[in-house]
């Protein structure tokens, strides 16, 4: 809708869109990886003998995911409701029976106590900014199934369900590292007694397939967009489903994403390496999101530049401080998502100009029908 309100010759909008596309596309390639990585590691407290197989393992179950992905998800997505479902209860139930190891942890529910700190840490308190960020990775892409399900579903598991069970389990990892410093090594898998370990630890692998599978369904619906807006090339799309048409599956992407993700498993080797390089991705997608509405709520919908500023700018200050927190992780594979993204863009960006280039070129030599 903006691109056919404002066209393609307001170059801010244009390369807005471009280096969101292209971060959405890295966050693609991190995403799975991180996830499973974390899920798998949860088994070096059953046996620290599986510690060296985290990488093979995670790897296994890329290809596997997506090997399937041209047979489409139908069959299998009616377990994804069920197993969130029951991931988030399990979430709430670890974080619930640890709030009580030590009740200072619920000051953590006033923000003035956030404030404080990040205004009296100096850059400490930025480098916090980053570390705590990966609590809300995640929220960039709850709009992202607006067409699936609607505005009310969204907003109903968000708040009844999703907010609360990862409120409770972040206090129950506070209480459990307050009073026990040494779970601070894990405190997420630590929360749960040993005979509950290995069953969360395979419900935790199932959710983060689910959430993997969930990116890059998004990455093939932005591939399709992007083709349509003449962003790409033509690419082979195929539809997954006879009812669904949001069900596609995209090859080239697919291999794309694919090789992305076993290189960043094998480099980085542990979720904990990899997580410093998921920050910028995210933060970069949720700014540029910000922009784009903005300019949305202007050109279409008609806000006054006073309304729209009072909505947006706001969040739009949180998002840049998120920013400019990761930005410091640069140096520790913070790089990574920056130079998936630019070789992404430039890719975008030569085929758009390659097509505006032929079309001059073609209108030029064009005869008159008059002649």
């Amino acid at each position: 809708l903006l691109m056919k309100k404002m066209g393609r010759n307001v170059p801010v909008l244009f390369f807005a869109g471009l280096i969101g596309a292209a971060l959405f596309i890295g966050d693609a390639m991190i995403t799975p990886a991180l996830s499973v990585m974390s899920a798998l590691e949860g088994l070096k407290l059953v046996t620290p003998a599986f510690a060296e197989y985290v990488p093979l393992a995670s790897a296994a179950i890329m290809i596997v995911l997506f090997a399937v992905q041209s047979k489409g998800t139908a069959a299998v997505s009616i377990f994804f409701g069920p197993i969130t479902v029951l991931w988030f209860l399990a979430m709430a139930a670890g974080g619930l029976i640890h709030i009580g190891d030590d009740w200072r942890i619920l000051e953590a529910l006033n923000p003035i106590n956030a404030f404080l700190f990040l205004t009296h840490a100096g850059s400490v308190g930025l480098i916090v900014l980053g570390a705590v960020f990966l609590t809300v990775t995640g929220a960039e892409a709850l709009y992202a199934d607006l067409g699936h399900f609607g505005r009310r579903p969204i907003q109903m598991a968000w708040f009844v369900l999703v907010f609360p069970a990862l409120l409770l389990n972040y206090l129950g990892q506070g209480a459990l590292v307050l009073a026990h410093p040494e779970a601070a090594t894990n405190p997420f898998f630590l929360m749960y007694p040993d005979w509950a370990l290995l069953p969360v630890v395979i419900l935790a692998t199932m959710a983060t397939i689910i959430a993997s599978q969930a990116v890059i369904t998004g990455a093939f619906s932005l591939a399709r967009s992007a083709v349509h807006l003449g962003f790409l090339p033509r690419l082979r799309i195929k539809f997954t489903s006879e009812t669904n048409t949001g069900q596609i599956y995209v090859p080239s992407v697919n291999l794309l994403l694919l090789v992305g993700v076993l290189m960043l498993i094998f480099s980085f080797g542990d979720s904990e390496s990899l997580a410093t390089a998921y920050g910028i991705s995210v933060t970069g997608t949720m700014v540029i999101s910000t922009m784009l509405v903005f300019q949305f709520l202007r050109a279409v919908w008609g806000y006054s530049l006073v309304l729209a500023a009072v909505l947006l700018l706001p969040l739009f200050i949180i998002e840049v401080l998120f920013l400019a927190a990761n930005l410091l992780k640069i140096h520790d594979g913070g790089w990574v998502p920056v130079a998936l993204a630019l070789a992404i863009m430039v890719m975008m960006w030569t085929w758009t100009r390659g097509q505006a280039y032929l079309k001059r070129l073609r209108a030029n030599n064009e005869i008159p029908l008059d002649s």
